[in-house]
């Protein structure tokens, strides 16, 4: 295969979802290089981080990386292309995304609290629910929504929105909010126009949902290829969703495998597609 860093780590994900004597066999058959270890060499992990950080990716697949709750994995979001100020202000405050944590983080020495997104004028004269009534505009209301950071304020908001419905600018902003918990975004909006609406934002059920529906493929599982450094506790998810389908149209053929290496770089589709095309062509 055209070996490169990103469909090169994306048939790596797949292959290690089989037994891993088949999946050394055909590494050896499609020329794909053998594994690199964890990543333990600080140069070498940075390199892939630097690189992670600068690949945009859906909103949840930061979230999932801040529930990790690790400082230095946090400097790493802060410095990602998609990372928006409420996840900035978050990671400068120490705020925790675990849900067994609340106790504030520890901030790495490379995120200062004097970096932190401008506080709106808003927030400063009206609080936090008052600067979401104020929004009238999609700009302004995304800028107080900002300002939502712990379980707390979440907690004031959903209490604000069952006294007085909240206007609709600052219900979107919320909902488009990876971490805004279900049950309230589930009040701002149920049908199927807005659920896609919120999907399209980069707000995701889990990572079995971006592994299997979002696209491209190579992008995805590449991403995905990181998990076990970035987000190790939601990866398996990912995995699991994926497993029964390369076992059942890949499994240990090599031919298969030959044809989705072939494929990978220019496949528009998503993974299921790749794997489910890669089977049939073979």
């Amino acid at each position: 295969m055209r070996d490169n860093s990103t469909s090169g780590a994306a048939v790596g994900f797949l292959l290690n979802l089989i037994d891993s004597g088949d999946a050394e066999r055909i590494r050896r058959r499609i020329g794909l290089p053998e594994p690199e270890e964890e990543p333990t060499h600080e140069a070498r992990r940075n390199t892939l981080l630097w690189s992670w950080a600068r690949t945009a990716v859906p909103s949840s697949v930061l979230l999932w990386v801040l529930e990790e709750d690790d400082p230095e994995l946090n400097q790493w979001v802060w410095r990602h292309v998609s990372a928006d100020n409420a996840m900035r202000r978050a990671i400068a405050r120490g705020v925790p995304f675990g849900h067994a944590r609340v106790e504030p983080l520890t901030v790495a020495e490379s995120v200062q609290l004097s970096d932190e997104p401008p506080v709106p004028g808003n927030f400063t004269r009206f609080g936090l629910v008052g600067a979401l009534r104020e929004g009238t505009s999609m700009q302004s209301a995304r800028t107080a929504a900002s300002m939502v950071l712990e379980r707390s304020d979440w907690q004031a908001v959903t209490e604000a929105d069952q006294d007085r419905p909240l206007p609709g600018y600052a219900r979107w902003a919320l909902s488009i909010r990876p971490d805004c918990p279900p049950a309230l975004r589930a009040r701002f909006g149920t049908h199927r126009k807005f659920t896609h609406r919120v999907e399209e934002a980069g707000v995701l059920d889990g990572p079995a949902d971006y592994a299997t529906a979002w696209g491209p493929a190579s992008h995805v599982l590449k991403v995905l290829s990181t998990g076990h450094l970035l987000f190790p506790a939601r990866v398996g998810d990912a995995e699991n969703a994926l497993r029964p389908l390369v076992r059942e149209h890949l499994a240990d053929h090599e031919d298969a495998w030959a044809v989705l290496a072939q494929l990978v770089d220019t496949f528009h589709g998503n993974a299921v597609e790749l794997v489910v095309t890669a089977g049939a062509v073979a």
